[in-house]
C-alpha cells in the first residue's frame, strides 16, 4: 500500500519540480530570508527610491515652491517653506502680463501638427518598408538607420537653410509651423519601432487580403491600421511631449513672438519680467506634459510592450 503510494506522488512531485522555473537572481530565496541579507536588501531599496523621489520630483516641487513665492524669498531664503506666505495671484498675473496662454496655444498647435505629421510620415513609410516589401525597401530602410548615427547638431545647418530655401519650391518656411512641422515628420527612430511592429503582423492575413483583391491603400486603412493603433498612440503621445519641450529649433525658425512656444517665449522673456511670474509661466508650462503622461501613461508602457510585435 506504501509502495503505490510513493510511486503516485514521486511522478507528480517530479513534474512540478520539472515545470517550476529557475531562479534568475543574484540572491536566492533562502539567502532572501536571512535577516541581514532583508535588511540590507531593504535598506538599499528604500536609498534608491527616495534618491529617485528626490531627483525626479524635488525640481518640480521647487518651482512649484518658488512660482508660488515672492522675488525677495525665492532669491534670499531659497529652500525656505513659504516665508512669506502663498502668493496665488502670481499664477494669474503670470498669465495676464506674460501671456502665457496665447503662448501655451502656440504650443499646443506646433505640438498638434508635429504629431500628425510624424504618424502619418511614420504609418507610411513602415507599411512601405514592411507590407508592400519593393526591391528597394531594404535601401530605404538602411538609409533611415544611418540617420540614426548622424547627431542632430551636424544636421542642424543643412535643415535650416533647405527650410530658408526649400528646394524646388523657392518659398521660405521661416516664421511658419510647417518649418516645425516638417522637419519634425522625419523620425527615423519611430519609423523603425513601426516597422518593427508591423513585421509581426501575420502574414497569412496580408497574403488572404490580397487573394480577395484588397488592394495596397485599402489593405493599408482596414488591416494595418487597425492592428497598429497601439504603437501609433505611442508615437503621438511621446511626439506630444518632446514637441512641448524642444527649444532650440523653434528658436531658430519661429524669430517672431506671434508663434513663438512655450519654451522659446520664457526663454526670451527672462530678463524682462520678474522672477516670481517667470517661475509661475514655467510651472503653468509643466502641467500639461505632466498631465499627458499621467493620463497616458499605461497606454505608453503597453505600447512600448507591444512594439516588439503581435503575439498571434
Amino acid at each position: 500500500m506504501t509502495d503505490t503510494r510513493l510511486i503516485t506522488v514521486t511522478p507528480r512531485r517530479a513534474r512540478r519540480r520539472a515545470t517550476e522555473a529557475p531562479e534568475r537572481s543574484a540572491i536566492s530565496d533562502a539567502d532572501r530570508r536571512r535577516p541581514s541579507v532583508k535588511a540590507t536588501m531593504t535598506t538599499l531599496q528604500v536609498a534608491f527610491f527616495s534618491f529617485l523621489v528626490i531627483a525626479g520630483v524635488g525640481p518640480i516641487l521647487w518651482l512649484a515652491k518658488a512660482a508660488l513665492s515672492t522675488t525677495q524669498d525665492t532669491i534670499s531664503q531659497p529652500f525656505a517653506w513659504f516665508p512669506s506666505g502663498i502668493q496665488w495671484g502670481n499664477l494669474a498675473a503670470a498669465w495676464e502680463q506674460i501671456q502665457v496662454g496665447r503662448y501655451l496655444a502656440n504650443t499646443a498647435v506646433m505640438a498638434l501638427g508635429s504629431t500628425i505629421s510624424t504618424v502619418v510620415v511614420t504609418a507610411s513609410l513602415a507599411y512601405v518598408i514592411s507590407i508592400l516589401r519593393p526591391r528597394w525597401a531594404k535601401f530605404l530602410s538602411g538609409a533611415i538607420l544611418v540617420t540614426l548615427f548622424v547627431p542632430g547638431v551636424i544636421s542642424l545647418v543643412p535643415l535650416y537653410l533647405t527650410v530658408v530655401d526649400v528646394p524646388l519650391v523657392g518659398v521660405s518656411l521661416i516664421d511658419t509651423y510647417w518649418a516645425v512641422w516638417l522637419p519634425a515628420a522625419a523620425n527615423a527612430f519611430t519609423v523603425l519601432i513601426v516597422t518593427r511592429f508591423f513585421d509581426e503582423i501575420p502574414r497569412e492575413i496580408i497574403e488572404a487580403a490580397r487573394v480577395d483583391g484588397v488592394g495596397p491603400l485599402r489593405m493599408f486603412f482596414i488591416i494595418v491600421l487597425p492592428f497598429s493603433k497601439s504603437i501609433l498612440g505611442v508615437i503621438a503621445v511621446l511626439t506630444i511631449l518632446n514637441s512641448w519641450k524642444d527649444f532650440l529649433w523653434p528658436m531658430l525658425v519661429l524669430p517672431g513672438s506671434e508663434l513663438q512656444p512655450i519654451s522659446v517665449a520664457l526663454a526670451r522673456i527672462a530678463g524682462k519680467t520678474d522672477l516670481s511670474l517667470q517661475m509661475s509661466a514655467m510651472l503653468l508650462g509643466l502641467l500639461i506634459p505632466i498631465a499627458v503622461f499621467l493620463i497616458f501613461q499605461r497606454q505608453i508602457l503597453k505600447g512600448v510592450s507591444m512594439s516588439g510585435g503581435i503575439k498571434g
